[in-house]
């Protein structure tokens, strides 16, 4: 668009704002100035040319630039011409101006056509921007136009978009419909295939020609299985109970088929091997293998459908009946064909081994554990499953051998066979064989019944055993005679070791003689041992199992018999009652030594065999400790006497806490006590006490005297610290230096004569130098601390010149003493 042209000062500036009256003014009167100003004026203007007119269509082409006039330069004319030509323009050429109303009017006229020449450019360029907006409006008609005609396209649009989407959903919606009628008829197709079947199926079974081995009939079972179960499952069906009773009656045929064929097969193997030997029972080895091998043979047969069977038995319990009747059917032939075997083998070993119990029990537990090991294992062969049905089977075998051998257990004296039983059964059967074998389980039931007979058998005998042997041994002479037997065995003891050295000696002599001159090495003529003769281990008399006292051996054999045999519980009631039994018999047999001897191997004698219990039964794993209950009558009986007397009679009808039959009520009521016994603390309370008596004997015996005459020393301080006369023990008649010497003297003999003997006697009995020093130390403290005192009086009580006299012995001499006959 071309730039509109530069707004006019002034005049024009006015004009466009509207400042400029247009409107014609009155003329006014000129003066004499004025006309000759347009008398000038006129001249002037009709000296301009006058411009040409624009063309109507050339308004268009102007430019937004000033509009230039060329002035062309003419030759100034007349002006009267000049005149004429403005009254021309004027279009008053034929007016004449006479007047000034004229002349105003002239002039007036004429400046409008100057006010009009000059506005023309304005007005062009107003008309241009006209046009301009004439066209935008009609520019913005056309946009409008448009913009109306685009609403329009766009509801159309819309329209067409809603209907396409509608259409399409409708599509949509009538595939899915299709779909949905597509599935249902699949659906019912579906669920008609299973009704569908049944016709098939009874068809099958009907046939004559159906056999449960044919390839068709175990799939046939699963689509039977199937649609049972999905018939079962759907009770909301119209015709669910005809078709499900028809179904169930479909499946009864065909497990009848399967129980028929899975019996006859069992019934026949068993005909077959029983019509082998109908006269006789089939006992031997050969019987039992063939036994195991035919059926092994004909467990295919069976195997696949016995397999089918157990797969369905947990779904549906037709067929876990099924299996339980087979399962039945196959143990009854088992039974009906091993019963009579295992019965006539048990005889058969029980007449082989009628004296040796253990042999007996021995071969027939290994009889029965190969027995059930064989029918676990073909067992398996039939079946995937385990049963119960087995075991109770297995169970009803083993009783025909523990209903032979519990007649012969419970009449078995002998502790020594019992626990061999007990070590059998316990040990070799249950520990070695049934753990850790499921095979085994109805055995072991077998086992344990008949290992609790034994125990209880055992107990029974043993506390027979306890009584008859320990509590009521008699002691023969020779089980008293000691030391005598212990010096014999001694003897014996040294002759065969002198022997046993003579013996090396002889040898070695032998082998130097045998020295290859030829040659630098030595030929033995004994084994590489002759170099280095093993040393001979020498074993005091009595320490000698042989040489214990009877009752001190039956007991730690009983014990360790009956240790791994029965529960600890018996065993530590039993072993109470053994040990208590042991002590009484020992206690009495040193009595009996101490009257038939002295009282040194009384003493020892008890001391020795209550060391061996204690050492002997230290390995016993438990606690040798039993609970027993008693009832104390005591206050029962206080309260007895309490109302029988005369004095509580009044009191009987009292109604106060004074009354005499509710005092006996509540103050009689017997008290329970429990009290524990524990034998091995009863062993260690008859050693210590022993031990002490045999102390205080040995003590007694070796300075008696001196322990008198101390005590008649002590008696006489205590009298003078009392108040008593005072006193001089050199001038006492018992206390003179000549006695005292001889007191001394006395007692230094004793020791000097009768201590070897003593410690001799406690190394024949005890063969222990530890045991030995141990017991011996308190003698010999006592000793020494007899003399230590004695040096203190004679210190004090006697002057030098009495103690030369009485010449006691110095410590050193009394220990000197001690340990050289030590």
């Amino acid at each position: 668009m071309a730039e509109p042209p530069p707004e006019p000062a002034g005049r024009e500036t006015r004009d466009r704002l509207g400042l400029w009256d247009r409107r014609p003014r009155p003329a006014a009167p000129l003066t004499a100035r004025q006309t000759d100003s347009v008398l000038e004026l006129k001249a002037a203007a009709e000296s301009l040319p006058v411009p040409a007119e624009l063309p109507i269509e050339d308004l268009c082409s102007l430019t937004s630039q000033s509009l230039t006039v060329t002035l062309t330069a003419v030759v100034p004319e007349s002006t009267e011409d000049i005149l004429l030509k403005g009254f021309t323009a004027l279009g008053m050429e034929d007016e004449r101006i006479e007047t000034a109303q004229q002349f105003f009017s002239w002039f007036a006229q004429l400046q409008t056509q100057m006010d009009q020449d000059e506005g023309a450019k304005y007005r062009q360029m107003r008309d241009y921007l006209y046009g301009f907006q004439e066209q935008c409006d009609s520019i913005l008609d056309d946009v409008n136009n448009a913009l109306q005609h685009l609403e329009s396209l766009q509801k159309q649009y819309l329209f067409v978009s809603t209907k396409t989407g509608t259409l399409h959903e409708a599509c949509e919606q009538l595939l899915k419909e299709q779909s949905e009628l597509v599935d249902l008829a699949e659906n019912i197709q579906q669920k008609l295939s299973y009704f569908n079947e049944l016709e098939n199926i009874n068809t099958k079974l009907n046939s004559p020609t159906l056999s449960v081995n044919s390839e068709g009939f175990i799939p046939m079972l699963a689509k039977l299985d199937d649609c049972i179960a999905y018939i079962s499952s759907h009770p909301n069906f119209k015709d669910y109970p005809v078709y499900l009773v028809k179904f169930k009656q479909c499946l009864s045929k065909a497990m009848h088929l399967m129980k028929t064929y899975t019996v006859n097969t069992l019934q026949n193997l068993t005909s077959q091997l029983i019509k082998r030997d109908p006269s006789a029972v089939p006992n031997s080895d050969n019987a039992f293998t063939l036994f195991y091998v035919k059926f092994r043979a004909a467990a295919p047969k069976v195997r696949t459908l016995i397999e089918q069977i157990e797969q369905r038995s947990e779904k549906m319990p037709e067929y876990q009946q099924l299996l339980n009747e087979i399962h039945q059917c196959y143990l009854d032939q088992r039974e009906r064909l091993l019963s009579p075997s295992i019965t006539s083998t048990v005889t058969e070993l029980t007449s082989q081994n009628n004296r040796d119990h253990c042999a007996l029990v021995r071969s027939g537990c290994a009889f029965m554990v190969h027995v059930c090991q064989d029918e676990h294992q073909l067992y398996n062969e039939f079946f995937t499953k385990p049963t119960p049905k087995l075991d109770e089977l297995l169970e009803k075998l083993c009783l025909s051998l523990y209903d032979v051998l519990r007649p012969l257990i419970i009449h078995v004296i002998h502790l020594e066979t019992l626990s061999e039983l007990c070590g059998i059964l316990k040990n070799e059967m249950l520990e070695d064989h049934v753990q850790n074998n499921e095979q085994l389980g109805a055995f072991a039931a077998g086992v344990k019944q008949m290992l609790e007979d034994v125990q209880e058998r055992l107990v029974y005998r043993t506390h027979i055993y306890i009584q008859t042997d320990i509590t009521g041994y008699k002691p023969a002479p020779g089980d008293l005679a000691y030391p005598d037997k212990l010096e014999m065995m001694e003897q014996i003891a040294q002759s065969l070791k002198d022997e046993q050295k003579k013996l090396t000696s002889e040898a070695s002599f032998s082998d130097v003689r045998l020295e290859d001159p030829e040659s630098s090495n030595l030929i033995k003529s004994g084994s590489a041992e002759s170099l280095n003769p093993r040393p001979q281990t020498t074993i005091s008399p009595a320490d000698l199992h042989g040489m214990w006292y009877p009752t001190v051996r039956r007991t730690l054999v009983c014990l360790s018999k009956l240790y791994r045999c029965i529960d600890r519980a018996v065993f530590q009631g039993l072993s109470q009652e053994a040990l208590s039994a042991c002590i009484h018999s020992l206690l009495g047999a040193a009595d009996s030594i101490t009257k038939n001897k002295t009282q040194v191997d009384g003493q020892l004698f008890l001391i020795k065999h209550l060391l061996i219990l204690r050492e002997q039964i230290a390995p016993f794993h438990t606690e040798f400790t039993i609970k027993e209950i008693s009832l104390d009558l005591k206050k029962t009986r206080d309260a007895a006497f309490k109302i029988l007397n005369p004095m509580t009679v009044p009191r009987f009808f009292r109604l106060n806490s004074n009354n005499a039959l509710i005092q006996f009520l509540l103050e009689g009521t017997p008290e329970i006590r429990e009290h524990y016994i524990d034998s091995k603390k009863d062993v260690d309370r008859h050693l210590k006490s022993a031990c002490e008596q045999f102390i205080q004997q040995q003590t007694k015996q070796f300075i008696e005297q001196l322990e008198e005459f101390m005590s008649k020393v002590a008696a006489l301080k205590a009298m003078a610290s009392r108040g008593g006369p005072k006193y001089n023990l050199s001038q006492q008649p018992w206390a003179q230096p000549a006695k005292v010497t001889d007191l001394v003297s006395s007692t230094y003999k004793i020791i000097k004569t009768k201590l070897p003997s003593t410690l001799r006697s406690m190394s024949l009995y005890l063969s222990n130098k530890d045991t030995e020093f141990i017991l011996f130390k308190p003698v010999r403290n006592n000793i020494q601390q007899a003399f230590q005192k004695l040096h203190t009086l004679l210190k004090e009580e006697f002057i030098s010149e009495d103690l030369q006299i009485i010449a006691c012995p110095s410590m050193e001499q009394v220990n000197l003493l001690l340990s050289m006959s030590k």
